[in-house]
């Protein structure tokens, strides 16, 4: 899949977050969006989600030179970010199993299994209102990664992790993401430090 930004701009009344992107993000590379807090990187994060529309230019989602639709942009992307929030009257499995209702999973692992590699198997059947901060993105992050979707976009994917769940985070990568199109939204070297290419959004202002 690929992903394109022609002369692309966001603003917000009359003040513009980034102007005059004009980018290609290929599938089975990895890319990191960089820039201060505040700096409008989660915005260009989602307007290549297609979760807001640009204000000026285009950002155009490919498969085999098909032009995706509005529409079916979704089906081909998952994403782990600080405003998106999980579902906590449920258990971890029972939000998997959810959430693989309208976007299947790898079909290499089992709800089961992917609940063990994140280590919340003794946490399984407990709501997640009662895990910490650090477990509950260990759900986002497995929502996501476990996603059997072509693009994985990735917003400060590692907050409220600890050491051992930034090592887990880089273990996910390396071991189900090897041929998707990443793109990480951060400024911590260690959530982007496997990107292949960097982009200042600092450059687009």
């Amino acid at each position: 899949m690929t992903i394109q930004l022609t002369d692309a701009g966001k603003r917000f009344n009359r003040d513009w977050i980034f102007r005059h992107v004009t980018y290609n993000f290929y599938g089975g590379k990895s890319y990191a969006i960089t820039g201060p807090n505040g700096s409008g990187k989660s915005t260009l994060l989602q307007a290549i989600a297609g979760s807001m529309n640009m204000s000026e230019g285009i950002c155009e989602s490919l498969i085999a030179d098909r032009k995706l639709e509005d529409g079916e942009i979704y089906k081909y992307i998952s994403i782990v970010a600080p405003y998106l929030e999980v579902i906590e009257e449920m258990s971890a499995k029972e939000f998997l199993l959810f959430h693989a209702s309208f976007k299947p999973l790898l079909s290499s692992v089992t709800i089961d299994e992917v609940i063990q590699i994140i280590g919340l198997e003794k946490a399984a059947d407990k709501q997640i209102r009662y895990y910490s901060s650090g477990m509950k993105q260990r759900v986002k992050l497995a929502q996501a990664i476990f996603s059997d979707a072509p693009v994985l976009l990735l917003d400060e994917p590692c907050t409220n992790l600890d050491k051992t769940g930034y090592d887990l985070y880089h273990q996910l990568i390396n071991n189900y993401c090897s041929n998707k199109l990443i793109i990480v939204s951060s400024n911590d070297e260690k959530e982007m430090d496997f990107c292949e290419e960097k982009i200042s959004i600092m450059d687009y202002k």
